[in-house]
């Protein structure tokens, strides 16, 4: 039982880190179908400030106010990411919808011109993040150890997936968003401005993805790649839960979570990957179009 208990947790905070990496991700690629292969390093931004951030309070600030750091970290990261985000849109992005391959191919240049910047201005060799105190530690129960880093990105994962369901489904702007990927021609004649649109939703994605990178900084060392070993997962979840769906892709991070755990319980960690991708091949044949599929009366 207690082994039982420790897998299924271990799968829990698997799919919460998942959930968090692939959220802009399903904004960006799920919504919008932009394949952006940048989207990695927009979670390196995010660690990366966490790490400037860190380093200022240690210089600059005194001791026991070390711990605001991160809390500060969470929503600047945010913000950093998605006015990168935003950049890539403007200058880039706003030129490539409806061309995904073409999109692919200079994203993906992009995320090389980033990791470069990042290795440039930080260095190669990855460098550590120190926790606050308040997440040191974790809660045990009987022979079970609950670390409260994960139980935090747990808790954090559900708070951004609530505050995305507010928004796009309990705000004007968010009806205007969905409208937009709905059916772009019916919401122009509307009179949606879908540049604006484009450009805020884009943003929101990108920033999303700072967060998960602000968050990632609590598992271990980040680097200039840190972002390129999340990538394939995230675009896995998305695709699995469904294209479009963001429920979907909860479903889809918590059960690629599970499984993932439970196989490399069984086995070994690359065994337990290769399990895992064929799972998800054998699943995308049944359901090729994911988990929730979005109905729609649109001609395509």
């Amino acid at each position: 039982m207690t082994d039982l208990m420790v897998t299924l947790f271990n799968g829990l905070s698997l799919g919460s880190i998942l959930l968090l990496i692939a959220l802009g991700l399903a904004i960006t690629f799920g919504l919008m179908n932009v394949i952006n292969m940048a989207h990695g390093e927009l979670i390196m931004i995010g660690a990366y400030v966490t790490f400037v951030m860190q380093n200022i309070f240690i210089n600059y600030i005194p001791e026991q106010y070390f711990d605001l750091y991160f809390i500060l970290s969470i929503p600047i990261a945010m913000v950093v990411a998605a006015a990168f985000g935003m950049l890539m849109e403007v200058s880039l992005i706003r030129y490539l919808y409806k061309r995904p391959l073409d999109s692919l191919l200079a994203t993906w240049g992009v995320s090389l011109l980033l990791q470069q910047l990042a290795r440039t201005i930080f260095g190669a060799p990855n460098v550590g993040v120190k926790s606050p105190s308040f997440l040191e530690g974790g809660v045990e129960v009987g022979s079970m150890y609950f670390a409260y880093p994960r139980l935090f990105i747990l808790g954090l994962a559900l708070v951004c997936l609530a505050g995305i369901y507010l928004y796009f489904y309990k705000t004007g702007n968010g009806r205007r968003v969905r409208a937009v990927m709905q059916n772009r021609q019916m919401a122009e004649c509307l009179g949606v401005s879908t540049r604006k649109v484009d450009l805020i939703t884009f943003a929101i994605g990108s920033g999303f993805a700072g967060v998960a990178g602000c968050a990632l900084t609590l598992l271990g060392a980040i680097g200039p790649t840190i972002g390129t070993n999340y990538i394939i997962d995230a675009f896995m979840v998305v695709v699995v839960g469904g294209v479009g769906a963001l429920f979907g892709a909860v479903a889809g991070a918590f059960g690629i979570g599970f499984f993932n755990t439970v196989f490399e319980f069984w086995t070994n960690a690359s065994l337990g990957k290769v399990f895992i991708f064929l799972l998800i091949i054998a699943f995308l044949q049944w359901r090729p179009s994911g988990l929730v599929t979005t109905r729609s009366r649109s001609l395509d």
